[in-house]
């Protein structure tokens, strides 16, 4: 009843009631009540009674109908404003997880720029008592929390949308748990934010670390283990004043840097990643005229023998040098064209080069080229490297393709078929990076190499002795399987001669020589041939 009231036609049944409870005390101190009682008698002949009588009974019934009306008028008003409030209860929340969307967190954000407009307005001089009496504590500083989800999509594949959806439920409990129901919103499919008010810096930290461990906690679905793993950044407010959208972008900035960490990070707003998203926007911006330009062109790092000392092959590995000759590190651009879908675009125009180079080489030194993770998603991707080869005139024996074993994870069934057409096609395989990942044994049971490279970073420690042992059991692995075995990263003569006594097969560092335009690895060619030839 009290929200009809307030409807304009509750104000015209307010206004018409005291219209006549006014008129009804004019007459009584009038006294035209008496009036209207002699009127009666005096023309009692004419039905003057019978006549009142019917027009009180009609003034009752009208009154009654009236009521009927306002209850009926009540009941509809409940109705659509029941219904306004599930609409816009829908419009504010995700449909599966019940959690607030993104329209929610930008009302929140209109909500906090007005609270703090009425706090200034309270806090100036010209505010009164009342105002400033009414304004209490100030509020805690905000803090938000950009989520995003590892591994999601594996569940998906495994799982199907049902599991996905099943796990995306489980966890909105969990971070609202941590968070407050009205505090955990979901953006996207694997993203959440949360904003969080009055926490201290410590508790901002030990906040980001319970997240990361209630999201990581395993999960059953029809009775099958799952389990993700998040990428985490936050940023804390630096003023009552700070803007919650400003906020929200920093903390996504924080999110993109944990997720370059790995998985299972978390990285606090710095002022220096504004910088590098700036750079990265830049770079972004320019990246397809610098692949249609020739910007990006392929260096070659040597590959030796080590049993022989001959040269034996080079990596291909990007460069790019952009037009006020500043050289764009590979890991910035390469990420970049992963993310704008540009990879593949890059990887055609380098490849080709790479291999109309690799044609004038011997017919010994072979050409090693890396995929792309993103790649191994293409279904095209065999295809597309065949028809390079071809038209370049190189023979599909001198090609190696690198790949490394988080590529592989995505889609075992499509990286088996893909290593499979390559290897029919005379191609050679090598799993780069060996023994970074998780899973290196398994892959090596399910997929055939050619070649396995330990990866540098075991190479650099090599006076550890754990670290030693890893690698003599990497090196008697390759022995076993019958597969070549290449070490990255030699820049030392002390390494070399610890690899060279437990039997490595191939060398690769600064040792023999940095990555070099195809110019120079002609040239070095000829002198490793002629320095091979003197000895």
């Amino acid at each position: 009843m009290t929200g009809f009231m307030k409807s304009r036609a509750g104000r015209q049944f307010a206004v018409l009631a005291v219209l006549s409870l006014s008129l009804f005390t004019l007459g009584v101190s009038l006294e035209i009540h008496n009036l209207l009682y002699g009127l009666m008698s005096e023309y009692d002949n004419f039905g003057m009674k019978q006549m009142v009588l019917a027009m009180a009974i009609a003034s009752l019934c009208s009154f009654a109908f009236s009521a009927l009306r306002i209850m009926d008028l009540n009941r509809e008003m409940q109705v659509r404003i029941r219904a306004q409030e599930s609409a816009d209860w829908m419009a504010m929340h995700d449909n599966l997880t019940r959690l607030p969307n993104r329209y929610a967190l930008e009302r929140r954000r209109q909500q906090h720029a007005a609270s703090v407009e009425a706090r200034e307005r309270a806090a100036s001089p010209t505010a009164s008592d009342a105002d400033q009496a009414q304004d209490g504590e100030p509020p805690g500083l905000v803090t938000v929390y950009s989520v995003n989800l590892n591994g999601f999509k594996r569940v998906n594949d495994l799982h199907g949308h049902q599991g996905g959806d099943a796990l995306l439920t489980l966890l909105a409990k969990r971070l609202q748990a941590l968070g407050g129901a009205n505090n955990v919103f979901r953006i996207s499919g694997d993203d959440f934010f949360l904003v969080l008010q009055g926490q201290d810096e410590a508790q901002d930290q030990l906040m980001a670390n319970l997240l990361i461990q209630a999201i990581g906690r395993p999960i059953r679905i029809n009775g099958v283990p799952a389990e993700v793993g998040a990428s985490i950044g936050y940023a804390r407010a630096q003023s009552l004043k700070d803007d919650l959208a400003d906020i929200t972008r920093r903390a996504d900035l924080a999110m993109h840097e944990a997720k370059a960490l790995g998985r299972n990070r978390t990285a606090v707003y710095d002022p220096a990643m504004q910088d590098k998203a700036a750079e990265r926007a830049h770079y972004e911006a320019r990246l397809r005229g610098a692949i249609r330009a020739g910007e990006i062109v392929p260096h070659y790092q040597p590959l030796i023998n080590l049993k022989t000392g001959d040269i034996c092959g080079f990596e291909a590995l990007a460069r790019w040098t952009d037009t006020s000759g500043r050289s764009v590190p590979p890991p910035v651009f390469i990420a970049i064209a992963e993310e704008t879908g540009l990879i593949t675009e890059l990887f055609e125009t380098l490849l080709s080069r790479a291999c109309h180079d690799a044609a004038s080489w011997p017919s010994e030194v072979t050409l090693s080229f890396n995929i792309s993770p993103v790649q191994m998603k293409d279904p095209l991707l065999a295809s597309r490297i065949l028809k390079i080869i071809h038209d370049a005139g190189l023979d599909a024996s001198r090609l190696e393709v690198e790949i490394t074993e988080n590529a592989l994870i995505e889609d075992p069934e499509l990286a088996s078929g893909l290593l499979k057409e390559l290897h029919a096609a005379g191609i050679q395989i090598a799993l780069d990076d060996f023994g970074t990942g998780y899973s290196s044994l398994s892959q090596l049971a399910r997929y055939r190499f050619d070649k396995i490279k330990i990866d540098k970073s075991f190479i650099a420690t090599h006076d550890d002795e754990r670290q030693d042992k890893i690698v003599l059991a990497m090196l008697s692995l390759g022995r076993s399987l019958n597969v070549a075995i290449t070490a990255e990263g030699i820049e030392q003569h002390q390494q070399l001669a610890y690899l060279l006594a437990h039997g490595c097969d191939i060398g690769q560092g600064y040792l023999f020589g940095k990555a070099m335009p195809a110019s120079q690895a002609s040239a070095y060619i000829a002198e490793r041939q002629a320095a091979g030839q003197t000895a």
